[in-house]
């Protein structure tokens, strides 16, 4: 690490919440910018972290479709949600995979983390590999009216580069698991 990463170019000089939910704050903060120049920098502090899941079964993935209130669209994705602090990250994605699709999973392993908006947010998301999957019935939760759809890896690939998947998260399992699968790693969950 270089002095300059190390190091943070900007001062701040106050700081105050605008808005809170059980989900999210949003704060202002007063700083110095790194020119040295005042202004304000809005930060979204995630309650949550999120979690995804990618269900592997015979070459097949399980996405789960819903309308999504912010884009004013629907949209497909991998089951994902938010682990609350204090709850480990495997258990909620297990939670979100069997609320969502009604699976439970016998082995899993986590394959990637990443922060998804880091010049306003500090939402971190990580995802897990699900396979050895067992069937049972959904759970989802009151705001969530959801559809499944089980298409081979290829074709969810294809979604993710071609833009019929736009959730980062979904995008970053699916592309990670191909890019590990072609590169002849062993990614069986284990």
């Amino acid at each position: 690490m270089t002095r300059g990463e190390a190091q943070s170019p900007w001062r701040t000089l106050g700081s105050r919440r605008v808005y809170e939910n059980p989900w999210i704050s949003v704060r202002e903060d007063r700083v110095i910018r790194p020119d040295g120049e005042p202004g304000i920098y809005g930060v979204v502090d995630y309650k949550n972290i999120a979690v995804g899941v990618l269900p592997i079964e015979d070459d097949h993935v399980y996405l789960v479709g819903q309308y999504r209130y912010p884009l004013e669209r629907y949209s497909w994705e991998i089951p994902e949600g938010g682990c609350p602090e204090g709850e480990d990250p495997l258990h909620a994605a297990q939670r979100e995979l069997k609320e969502e699709t009604g699976f439970e999973a016998t082995r899993w392993r986590r394959l990637g983390e990443t922060y998804l908006s880091n010049s306003v947010a500090n939402e971190y998301g990580v995802w897990f590999l699900a396979t050895g999957l067992i069937p049972g019935e959904r759970q989802p939760e009151g705001t969530e009216v959801l559809g499944v759809r089980r298409v081979l890896f290829e074709e969810a690939l294809e979604m993710a580069l071609d833009g019929r998947i736009t959730d980062a998260l979904s995008i970053l399992a699916i592309t990670n698991y191909a890019v590990r699968r072609s590169g002849g790693e062993d990614v069986a969950a284990g």
